[in-house]
């Protein structure tokens, strides 16, 4: 359902009524496109305090050229060598004269320092980093966001950076990243392409926002295995033709489903996308457990049981990627939704206990995206002013599309992103609510 509210804040008597009111003035985001691949502008690189990064090479690989006499697209300010009270005042003098001129869609990343427990001082002010950034991004505008990555290596993260700084990462705000140590993949990546001779299986990809995870891969190379219930089989083999891709139909909630993924991928799996799920809305004092047991059956067991069936199996090759459905609604709760919350919080803890035991024994990521409000029938079909509300109550002023999960989904699944690990990364347009 089109946002009428987006397009007429974008009129002339729009933008006068929504200013005179003190209303929502949302900005039409730049997404990508691929005749729009890259933020319109140049980078600025900023440093607070006394970094040790090795900045320079990383991002003149992100495609962004440095900001001349232009308004810049993108600033990166690395405040990773910031250790005490006073290199926070660095950051404010660093940023505090050019955050107006960032041009409308563009991009403040913070770059931070992992934590130190022997030193107090550098944890409390790399902390504070954290509430700087998000409230940045909370008052920054004009479709602009605003991210803080964590990391040691600047070359382990250069596949964040470059997700971070395009237009593929335009509903992604207010985050918080941690970037761990990782070694480059050992094949050449093609930029266009990264995974190519790669395989891909998406649950309920038949339509919506799984569709859209499984349009993005098979974009940069994957061969994409569409799995849906066999009810969805036309959706589902549509999908998959358009796609060049198979489709797969069995219900995921089956005990031997793990089993029959593994028979139908006798050459492996590179790329496990846990996408299916379903909502029983009611308030608990009215949900039957008919209600609550097909929702944790389908958004949170099957993805236990068949991840650990396809671990075990060694369907998973080695340098593989799980990217499973979480939902700020397990991270903030939401009435009406005990059932679809607590599915969606197990999804966080199986992604934080999973995920260093996985790499170490399996050599395979794992990590989770949380969508906000996206634009799909499922929210077309919620009443007007809920629906309104939904769309309004985040830093960007509008929903979500299914390609903005999507987009995120394939930065995880990036044969680069070996480095990220352990992470839920809400896409949310930085809700109000919730961390």
């Amino acid at each position: 359902m089109a946002d009428r509210y987006l397009r007429f804040t974008g009129t002339a008597p729009g933008r006068f009524l929504t200013r005179r009111l003190g209303l929502p003035q949302p900005a039409a985001l730049t997404r990508w496109s691929p005749e729009r691949p890259a933020l319109d502008g140049g980078l600025l690189h900023l440093t607070a305090g006394r970094s040790a990064l090795d900045l320079a090479p990383v991002l003149a690989r992100t495609g962004i050229a440095p900001a001349g006499s232009d308004r810049a697209a993108a600033v990166v300010l690395d405040a990773s060598g910031v250790r005490d009270v006073e290199g926070l005042a660095e950051v404010h003098a660093a940023l505090h004269p050019v955050v107006r001129s960032i041009a409308t869609s563009g991009r403040v990343v913070v770059l931070g320092a992992p934590l130190d427990p022997a030193d107090h001082h550098q944890a409390a002010a790399q902390q504070a980093l954290e509430g700087f950034t998000r409230s940045l991004g909370k008052e920054i505008g004009r479709g602009r966001t605003v991210n803080l990555v964590r990391l040691g290596d600047a070359h382990a993260a250069e596949s964040t950076l470059r997700f971070l700084l395009s237009p593929k990462s335009a509903y992604v705000s207010g985050q918080v990243i941690e970037v761990g140590s990782g070694d480059e993949p050992a094949t050449p990546l093609d930029r266009n392409r990264p995974l190519a001779g790669r395989t891909a299986l998406v649950t309920g990809a038949a339509r919506g926002i799984g569709e859209a995870v499984a349009g993005t891969l098979a974009r940069d190379g994957a061969r994409v295995v569409v799995l849906d219930v066999p009810q969805a089989e036309r959706d589902a083999r549509r999908v998959a033709d358009r796609l060049g891709g198979t489709a797969l139909l069995l219900d995921i909630t089956a005990a031997d489903a793990g089993a029959r993924i593994a028979e139908a991928l006798p050459d492996g799996l590179d790329l496990l996308i846990h996408n299916a799920g379903i909502t029983r809305d009611r308030r608990l004092v009215n949900m039957p457990a008919e209600r609550w047991i097909p929702v944790l059956e389908v958004n949170l067991a099957s993805v236990l049981r068949t991840t650990d069936a396809l671990l075990k199996a060694g369907t998973l090759h080695r340098g593989g990627r799980i990217v499973a459905t979480a939902s700020i609604a397990g991270i903030a709760g939401n009435a009406g939704q005990t059932n679809y919350g607590a599915s969606k919080a197990g999804i966080v803890g199986l992604v934080r206990s999973l995920a260093p035991r996985a790499l170490a024994e399996h050599g395979v990521t794992v990590n989770a995206v949380a969508p906000g409000f996206i634009e799909t029938k499922m929210t077309a079909a919620v009443p007007l002013f809920i629906r309104e509300a939904g769309r309004r109550m985040n830093s960007l002023a509008q929903g979500g599309l299914p390609v903005d999960v999507a987009e995120t989904t394939a930065w995880l699944a990036h044969p680069a992103s070996g480095a990220v690990n352990g992470q839920v990364v809400r896409v949310c347009g930085q809700s109000l609510l919730g961390a």
